[in-house]
């Protein structure tokens, strides 16, 4: 039986190191734990190149705001749009603010639609993305005929989808209830090899369920697809057709990549949360899908935790975010134990030649990433 539970942790932990700020990370004692802590150190063993550009999201006071992060997804859609595909893609057309998220002028708080979210802009960008790189298992034709540069450019329109959604939902958020932002630091690696997830691992789904905890460390997810709880959340709990079934996908990877919850604990015992997912289990039940069956993997497996104590003095979700909003950004990650394992990441967002550094790393795509 799993341990999380019981809040057993393994002898080794995870350092990661911030501008001016340490993270000390404990690792559930669990046989997925031990596995993924492995694949973790394999990435820093392997000096794989940290995703940077992807690794703050919902945080409302980024400067990559959604003007910024438009002109960054522009560029993108320019290089897509100038690459000769066969057969013929679509033109994408180019997004602006207005496109991702209602006018401020509008009245804002709980139920008003000032300054929200657009989920169909989302949607269609995923969309793109989803047709233009494919799954893990199978990449789409678009994708391999694609240069360096446009490969990179078509990962970069679901990394920009993700970012644009969180730091709306973050913006407005600011603005009528800042204690229910949902910021998270998102730890993922160029070409980190994916790994089969085993039989028992899907229990620890079952375990949390889509409890989220401030400091909670989860498992990545490491594949392409929408997920049924993404679907019924962002969505509006529709009926499940052929075309949104095509669309979703269940977890069956790992990889020694991982997020951090930095917003404030929302479990099953808050009565908001309860009424979510009473309804979820409804939506499921009437769409054909069983809320016991553990391969459906409905939740997110927590891998770890983050030494609140340690780093914040047990600070309130606010206080933590006041103390972590200078500090995005990664310099360092390593780990304590039986065997001593770092890697550096000197470059920023801020370094000229970021977007080729990962262009160069990236240039054998998808295909350069080993399956376990």
């Amino acid at each position: 039986m799993p341990s999380t539970l019981d809040n057993k942790f393994l002898f080794e932990n995870i350092v990661v190191q911030l501008n001016n700020k340490q993270l000390r990370i404990n690792v559930y004692d669990t046989s997925l734990g031990k596995r993924w802590l492995e694949a973790l150190k394999n990435n820093l063993k392997e000096k794989r190149i940290l995703e940077k550009n992807f690794c703050w999201l919902g945080w409302a006071d980024s400067k990559r705001d959604v003007d910024y992060l438009c002109d960054e997804l522009n560029k993108h859609i320019e290089q897509i749009n100038s690459f000769d595909f066969y057969p013929a893609f679509e033109k994408i057309e180019k997004f602006n603010r207005d496109d991702f998220q209602y006018s401020a002028d509008l009245p804002i708080g709980k139920n008003k639609l000032g300054k929200h979210l657009k989920h169909e802009a989302c949607n269609k960008l995923h969309r793109y993305f989803e047709e233009l790189q494919g799954s893990a298992w199978q990449l789409s034709p678009y994708y391999k005929q694609a240069d360096h540069n446009t490969k990179y450019s078509i990962r970069q329109l679901n990394n920009l989808c993700h970012e644009i959604e969180s730091w709306v939902n973050a913006d407005r958020k600011k603005a009528c209830e800042p204690e229910w932002m949902r910021p998270s630091q998102i730890v993922t690696f160029l070409n980190a090899p994916r790994y089969k997830l085993h039989d028992m691992d899907y229990e620890l789904f079952k375990q949390n369920r889509f409890d989220r905890e401030l400091g909670g460390v989860y498992l990545h997810w490491a594949q392409v697809g929408k997920t049924l709880y993404e679907v019924f959340r962002d969505e509006g709990a529709p009926k499940m057709t052929d075309a949104l079934c095509s669309e979703v996908n269940h977890q069956v990877f790992y990889s020694g990549e991982f997020d951090i919850e930095w917003g404030q604990s929302i479990t099953k015992e808050d009565n908001f949360k309860k009424f979510e997912i009473d309804k979820f289990q409804v939506w499921l039940e009437e769409n054909g899908y069983d809320w016991n069956d553990p391969k459906l993997a409905l939740g997110y497996i927590k891998i770890g935790q983050v030494d609140m104590k340690l780093g914040f003095q047990d600070k309130s979700f606010l206080q933590v975010y006041d103390m972590m909003k200078d500090n995005l950004n990664i310099k360092s990650i390593h780990t304590i134990g039986s065997q001593h394992t770092e890697c550096y990441y000197p470059y920023s967002l801020d370094s000229a030649d970021w977007k080729q550094i990962q262009i160069d790393y990236l240039k054998e795509g998808y295909e350069s990433r080993s399956m376990r």
